[in-house]
């Protein structure tokens, strides 16, 4: 898609003449005469640069600026005025104006600065965009197999421009999975646009992913720019794609394989280069067999499929994953880094973790906000223990190591041994045929709040 350059300018024959020269160009042009029309053209349309006159009716060049900056700070605006100071000049460049022109235009200054202020817009957004996340570096951590795979096939597929299909349970990180991809490809400099499918009612759909043109259905008092638009150049992440309506799914197959739409209500093709990465908690071919989802997409967008294991299944990522979780959760929180205790990550080694990563995050947020002292134990975690159908003694299997095994075993054993006992030392002795010294010992050793109806200090 060719960059859009808004001109605002309330001579008639300056916006022919620049409109002209620009779309010889191959620029794609939007001229208006007041700065109420740009104010309106910059909230309703992708504009990547705007020639802005000084002197106008009503709404002055400075004005507009203001407006302009309050809307999109990272879009470029060059001032061109036939009454130009020095004053004026500073003021605007202070207002964050990239550049001043002076009439009588010279076509050729304008092009060139044209030219530079797109380059530059470019490269604002991008920084921010780096910015936003980590400097731009998505970390995956996990050291794994099933992880190193992953990576290995990141790593080989991003260049290119093949369609990707991420599968997985929700919370698995299939996301991050999609942003590395982009930020290894040709495109990192362009944007990533993410679309909830499942977030979005049926209805408005088509409208978030291609736009509408004003007054195309109740409520459209504007023209709005649908997703793929928004991610010309770039890379589109279609989360959840397994609850897009029919409708949907077959205007999605079109701009795959014509790489043009419509927005709704709109009569005019709209040609662009978007990578489509997918993703997926449902099983998509038994979503076909069903009738849910059609079989010519399905094969349209898993020419690289990527399945992300459960937490479950790569338990020996947990203490690598917690301990990123704590440093990453202190930083924020400006607080020292926290640690487990050997028995607190064997709890969390054993848990089955039915929400994943995202639920290991969390946790980990929780438990550095609200344990105290720099050392997480195993009593800061009852709520991974218990009676949950979904905590470790549904698998008690996968712990491991055989000493975290022993030591929650003996830890359940003897809580509901006391809890059975109304908290009475003496009779709980008694009954395990153990010295109650010993089974002090061992209750404060694993922080069992013993003092019951039987015990006193």
């Amino acid at each position: 898609m060719s960059k859009k350059i808004l001109i605002v300018d309330d001579e008639e024959s300056i916006r022919n003449v620049l409109e002209k020269l620009l779309i010889y160009e191959k620029y794609t042009t939007l001229a208006v005469s007041d700065g109420k029309g740009a104010i309106e053209a910059v909230n309703s349309e992708m504009v990547d640069i705007v020639l802005l006159d000084i002197k106008m009716p009503g709404m002055d060049g400075i004005e507009v600026l203001k407006r302009i900056k309050e809307i999109d700070p990272t879009l470029p605006v060059v001032i061109v005025s036939g009454h130009g100071t020095i004053e004026t000049a500073v003021e605007a460049t202070k207002l964050g104006a990239f550049d001043f022109i002076e009439k009588p235009i010279d076509m050729d200054r304008v092009l060139l600065t044209v030219r530079n202020g797109i380059k530059q817009g470019k490269l604002t957004r991008q920084n921010i965009s780096l910015q936003k996340r980590f400097g731009g570096k998505t970390r995956i951590v996990g050291e794994h197999e099933t992880i190193k795979e992953i990576m290995d096939i990141i790593e080989r597929v991003a260049p290119t421009a093949a369609r990707v299909l991420v599968t997985g349970e929700n919370g698995t990180g299939k996301e991050l999975v999609a942003r590395r991809i982009h930020e290894l490809s040709d495109r990192s400099s362009e944007s990533f646009i993410e679309v909830n499918c499942a977030a979005i009612p049926e209805d408005l759909i088509e409208s978030e992913l291609f736009g509408h043109e004003k007054g195309a259905f109740t409520g459209a008092t504007s023209r709005r720019i649908g997703k793929f638009e928004l991610a010309d150049e770039g890379t589109l992440f279609l989360d959840e794609v397994g609850d897009m309506s029919l409708s949907a799914q077959a205007k999605v197959l079109r701009v795959l394989q014509e790489s043009t739409f419509e927005r709704v209500g709109g009569a005019g093709r709209i040609v662009v280069n978007v990578r489509v990465i997918t993703a997926s908690n449902k099983d998509l071919i038994e979503e076909v067999e069903k009738g849910n989802f059609r079989e010519d997409l399905f094969f349209r967008l898993n020419v690289v499929p990527i399945e992300v294991p459960p937490l479950r299944k790569r338990r020996t990522d947990i203490p690598l994953l917690s301990d990123f979780f704590l440093k990453q959760t202190s930083e924020e929180l400006g607080i020292v880094t926290k640690r487990l205790s050997g028995s607190a990550l064997g709890i969390m080694k054993g848990y089955r973790w039915p929400g994943n990563v995202r639920e290991l995050k969390n946790i980990i947020e929780r438990l550095c906000i609200l344990t105290k002292g720099d050392e997480i134990k195993d009593t800061n975690l009852p709520f991974l223990s218990g009676d949950r159908k979904k905590g470790w003694q549904s698998d008690p299997f996968s712990i491991e190591n055989f000493q975290n095994f022993r030591e929650l075993t003996e830890k359940e054993y003897l809580l509901r041994k006391v809890q059975n006992n109304n908290g009475n030392i003496s009779q709980t002795a008694r009954q395990l045929g153990m010295q109650r010294s010993n089974l002090y010992k061992k209750l404060e050793k694993y922080g069992i709040d013993y003092r019951g109806e039987g015990e006193t200090e």
